[in-house]
């Protein structure tokens, strides 16, 4: 299979984002023609992402962290927390993958990322037909699925949405798990907000 970084760039700003020198200690995402920089995560973030890496089979998926998905369409290239796709399904090399061989992608929320997470995000990933969206929320206690990508552009969206609370399973059917949230962390100190 041939690398994504082969593919032309098309975009101005995509060429930009792809020579921008990130500080060390931030990672950058370009969504919808946006560059967004964030600082590391905290540890409560990288908890959750451990505890939902260690329930999904390695026999079967791949769970990837820090790469990029390439939704060239609408001119976004975001890093989710964690990327799943089938065993061996990507390409052997590459900065970018493709996001029809992605299964399943999961963002944690923080405090400056509600709004990306819950609307910017969960659009682009419908628009890209990624299968499934796992939002983690560790400001209100909750994971919110997002299953049956419709729609194209900034109008697309999942069609169905099931909220699970902190300590309760969270049925996966694609991956064919029922994920665990019992040691889900949450936030302190961060004020509640009224997504999804």
């Amino acid at each position: 299979m041939t690398a994504v970084d082969d593919r032309p760039t098309t975009h101005p700003l995509v060429a930009f984002f792809e020579d921008l020198e990130v500080p060390e200690g931030y990672k950058a995402e370009l969504l919808r023609g946006e560059i967004v920089m964030m600082a590391g995560p905290d540890l409560v973030h990288n908890r959750i992402v451990l505890r939902v890496l260690q329930q999904i089979p390695g026999q079967k998926w791949d769970c990837l962290q820090t790469q990029d998905i390439d939704f060239l369409r609408q001119t976004s290239e975001p890093q989710p927390d964690l990327v799943v796709l089938g065993r061996d399904a990507g390409p052997e090399s590459g900065r970018l993958l493709p996001p029809e061989l992605v299964t399943m992608l999961v963002e944690v929320v923080s405090k400056n990322s509600v709004h990306r997470d819950y609307r910017l995000k969960r659009s682009i990933y419908a628009a890209g037909r990624i299968p499934a969206y796992l939002i983690i929320d560790p400001i209100m206690a909750h994971c919110v699925l997002l299953t049956d990508p419709t729609g194209t552009g900034e109008d697309a969206d999942y069609m169905v949405q099931r909220t699970t609370k902190f300590g309760d399973p969270i049925p996966l059917d694609l991956l064919g798990v029922k994920l665990d949230t019992t040691e889900f962390q949450t936030f302190t100190n961060v004020r509640p907000h009224s997504h999804p």
